[in-house]
């Protein structure tokens, strides 16, 4: 059967049913015996050869991607205060993907953890949510002054393990020894998967910034989706390496102004769908299937952009609802309560001292303001006790919160 397209150096563009892409063992690379007795996996540098085939199931999920983006970018812009928001968004991405690594911290416990709040079942792994959170802002603020690069990567990779588990396999540094993906205690020997060995590590790494700055004609939601698999593939660190490439996306998105606030967790998707994800990203190394991965790539992004813009529109009904509730039953403190309300955004678990500190009057007042949030039901104290009391603004939180069950694997 005869079929029509047209061919771009990295692309290969059909119209017409999807085209059954045979296997091709060696389109990602290879598997090339070692001197100590292993194979380890040798990638090829991206775009992929043969190019992709951007088949008309791509093209729509393309074009989904790219609206259901642009909705999600103009949703958060028209929130006031656009970076208060950002807060929430951050540290749910931060929670799903240290999850999908292993770590049984909740989004309440990584707010708790930061506004000190010490309970004694806080789970210990908190501590790296946190350090995912400071990598993020770290990679968006070096932003500004450097591209995604190897040196922006060993950056916040050093950020992501500063201080927790993993924090002696030379954070920020690329590994010097081999390192392998399967079962826990699994020998090399029994390996799932393995990495290029360390002395190709620098060379894949630099051939795939050079990929990520180079004027391939490659859609911008393609190479990031390239990049991410690609980055898996070559494992360039002892540990962290998950975390870190997801990250990656969320700098991407950001300085090719995809988004211009890193507002989508895609790690609930990949965390929803964890096994596939796997699965997707090993096919390719094994068979080639890159068109397979960039699809279940583009309908996660489609996915979560939907759900975040979701969100953001919750955001604006709550805000409104409660800064009615605040003009209508604050009296004269209602100016200082809309004060604090905008502050819950970016720090839903407050104290009265913070509170003071805020608005700038006496703990007594304080104290009857933070009373006001609380009858009205737009607060809740959460330690029990009569002294350092901590409020949180529960119904917010919960807006992040609510698909956190869903995204069990």
């Amino acid at each position: 059967m005869e079929r029509n397209g047209n061919h771009v150096a990295g692309i290969t563009t059909v119209w017409g049913p999807r085209p059954k892409v045979s296997e091709n063992t060696i389109r990602a690379g290879r598997y090339i015996q070692q001197p100590e007795g292993y194979r380890a996996f040798i990638p090829n540098p991206l775009p992929p050869d043969p190019a992709v085939i951007i088949s008309p199931e791509i093209q729509v999920l393309l074009s989904q991607a790219d609206r259901a983006l642009g909705r999600l970018d103009g949703s958060i812009q028209t929130l006031p205060h656009p970076d208060l928001f950002v807060f929430m968004y951050v540290r749910k991405e931060a929670v799903l993907s240290s999850q999908i690594e292993g770590t049984q911290s909740s989004l309440q416990d990584v707010l708790a953890a930061e506004a000190r709040i010490l309970t004694p079942d806080r789970p210990q792994d908190v501590g790296e949510v946190v350090n995912y959170v400071r990598a993020m802002n770290l990679g968006l603020k070096r932003l500004r002054e450097l591209p995604v690069s190897v040196r922006l990567i060993r950056e916040i990779h050093a950020e992501l393990l500063r201080g927790v588990r993993g924090q002696h396999l030379t954070p920020g540094e690329l590994r010097t020894s081999q390192n392998w993906i399967g079962p826990a205690g699994c020998l090399l020997n029994e390996a799932t998967f393995v990495p290029p060995p360390p002395h190709e590590v620098t060379r894949h790494l630099s051939e795939l910034e050079q990929f990520l700055h180079s004027d391939t004609p490659l859609p911008m939601l393609i190479r990031i989706g390239l990049a991410h698999a690609q980055f898996e593939t070559i494992h360039p660190f002892l540990d962290g390496n998950g975390r870190v490439g997801r990250l990656l996306i969320a700098f991407l998105l950001c300085e090719q102004e995809i988004l211009l606030k890193p507002v989508l967790y895609l790690s609930h998707y990949f965390k929803q769908y964890r096994q596939e994800y796997y699965e997707q990203l090993q096919s390719v190394r094994d068979r080639g299937t890159w068109e397979d991965w960039l699809t279940f790539f583009l309908r996660g992004v489609v996915d979560v952009s939907k759900q975040a813009t979701e969100t953001a529109r919750r955001i604006l009904t709550l805000r409104e609802t409660h800064r009615a509730t605040i003009t209508e039953n604050f009296g004269r403190a209602a100016g200082n309560g809309h004060r604090v309300l905008e502050h819950l955004y970016e720090h839903p678990i407050v104290s009265v001292n913070e509170v003071q500190s805020l608005i700038r009057t006496t703990y007594t007042a304080a104290n009857s303001l933070v009373g006001k949030f609380v009858s009205s039901g737009i607060l809740n104290e959460i330690t029990g006790h009569l002294r350092n009391r901590k409020f949180m603004y529960q119904r917010y939180i919960d807006l992040f919160r609510d698909d956190e069950g869903k995204a069990e694997s």
